[in-house]
């Protein structure tokens, strides 16, 4: 039960230790002369970087950068894999099931892999991005797929989730592949009564700083409040804030500040 023991014993630590929770950023999302984010000045600022794997975004030039980036601030690298929509930047679904999934992803975690390697670093979790991420979290054949995937890779990566009231079942299908969880959080987005991502072409999805900030404090003490005003019970592992958000890195800094302050 090793992979069920993994994710308890993280959640016992998380009641115990109010505002102890790594922050993670999507990083390396640009392409060819098309920059974007601030990825040299968020790096120092996080704990794992999600580096994009050529699918949505990033190139090989750019992920050597990026990974020789999170290696100098000694940064965890995670492959931030997608479905093939690089005009879309991954944020449209796609009916890609079974085989065909499993090779997408493992492709990407492979040239990642490759460039981290070559240059002297380590992947060590794999975290899908957009659709793909929302796909996999109301859709327990296409989760059960990209766990197959991971679980399939020729060494251990940890797989990284959305926290929800409903980590249990995720939890158990984990455990059927050998699976380890991160199961994560985002202080930059809104959140519906059920616990999931508001949609990004709806009200109130994306936030600005001073509302991201009160909700990583809240996450990280185990609370999130949806945009209707409901209270749901989360631990997550990690803290996730877009590095295509307008306002990544102010919000990075003052939420990096806020969880280094004791609680009151």
């Amino acid at each position: 039960m090793k992979a069920v023991k993994r994710v308890v014993s993280r959640t016992r630590k998380r009641r115990s230790r109010q505002l102890s929770i790594k922050l993670n950023c999507d990083l390396g999302e640009g392409f060819g002369a098309y920059t974007m984010g601030r990825d040299d000045e968020i790096m120092p600022l996080i704990d794992c970087a999600n580096i994009a794997c050529g699918y949505h975004g990033g190139d090989p030039s750019i992920m050597r950068k990026t990974v020789l980036l999170a290696k100098r601030h000694k940064v965890e690298i995670g492959a931030h894999v997608a479905y093939p929509d690089l005009q879309g930047f991954g944020r449209r679904s796609m009916d890609l099931r079974g085989q065909e999934l499993i090779d997408c992803i493992q492709y990407q975690i492979s040239a990642l892999d490759g460039i981290a390697r070559t240059n002297g670093a380590r992947v060590t979790y794999v975290k899908p991005h957009g659709a793909l991420y929302n796909d996999m979290s109301t859709d327990p054949g296409l989760e059960r797929t990209v766990m197959q995937a991971i679980a399939s890779w020729y060494r251990p990566l940890e797989l990284v989730m959305l926290a929800t009231p409903k980590d249990k079942k995720s939890v158990e299908t984990a455990f059927d592949y050998g699976l380890s969880l991160r199961f994560e959080a985002f202080a930059d987005r809104g959140y519906t009564r059920s616990g999931y991502l508001v949609p990004r072409d709806k009200p109130g999805a994306v936030l600005g700083v001073t509302a991201a900030v009160a909700q990583a404090k809240a996450i990280a003490s185990g609370t999130v409040r949806s945009t209707k005003g409901h209270k749901l019970s989360i631990l997550p592992d990690t803290l996730c804030v877009h590095g295509d958000t307008p306002e990544a890195l102010e919000m990075l800094k003052a939420i990096h500040l806020a969880l280094q302050t004791p609680a009151d």
